[in-house]
């Protein structure tokens, strides 16, 4: 007489309700079919809570060391050539096979550099035609480099259009000429190729 309705109408509902005769067994500790995590996962869960900074110089610390341990990942990645945590300027296939044809030709713009300090050498001595052909070699330097980029540009771009007809080449070009104004052995990240070698 004073029983709620609710409880009426559930119970006929849960009579009706089809009863699981599935053949895998259900492990009887597992809540909702869901099996229990291993105790090593357990652990390592717990140890992520416990470690949440909870406050903000905490959280700006963690924050540096996980820019310190990215940082350090990306030099490794530098030095060895691993595309996984190499900058986004020097990742993809296009920029890759930019890195390779520098790499495998001589490059007048690399020795720009130690030409640059025999120059300043022979331009500081007090002799007038030491100073003339100090002027002469800057001359001649920068007209070689500027030919030898305009060369490599070419070349560059030809190849890069038959070998990645389909992708974005953008920037690929002066990519590379950047890359030839340094010395080889201070290039990131390391040649990958030897001289002459076809990329």
């Amino acid at each position: 007489m004073f029983r709620s309705r609710a409880k009426e109408e559930k119970t006929p509902a849960a009579d009706k309700a089809p009863v699981n005769f599935s053949k895998q067994p259900r492990d009887p500790q597992a809540p909702k079919g869901r099996p229990t995590p291993k105790r090593s996962e357990a652990q390592a869960q717990r140890r992520s809570v416990a470690q949440t900074p909870t406050n903000r110089k905490d959280a700006a610390k963690r924050q540096r060391e996980e820019r310190r341990a990215a940082l350090d990942r990306q030099r490794q990645a530098l030095a060895g050539g691993d595309e996984r945590y190499l900058p986004a300027r020097d990742k993809g296939p296009v920029r890759r096979f930019a890195r390779d044809f520098v790499d495998s030709r001589f490059n007048i713009a690399e020795f720009f550099l130690p030409m640059a300090v025999v120059i300043l050498v022979l331009s500081m001595v007090r002799v007038a035609s030491l100073q003339n052909i100090a002027l002469l070699l800057w001359l001649v330097v920068i007209v070689l480099i500027v030919l030898d980029s305009i060369l490599s540009a070419v070349r560059l771009r030809k190849r890069l259009a038959e070998r990645f007809p389909d992708q974005n080449k953008r920037g690929a070009v002066a990519y590379a000429l950047m890359r030839s104004l340094q010395m080889r052995r201070l290039r990131l990240p390391k040649p990958q190729v030897k001289r002459g070698e076809r990329p």
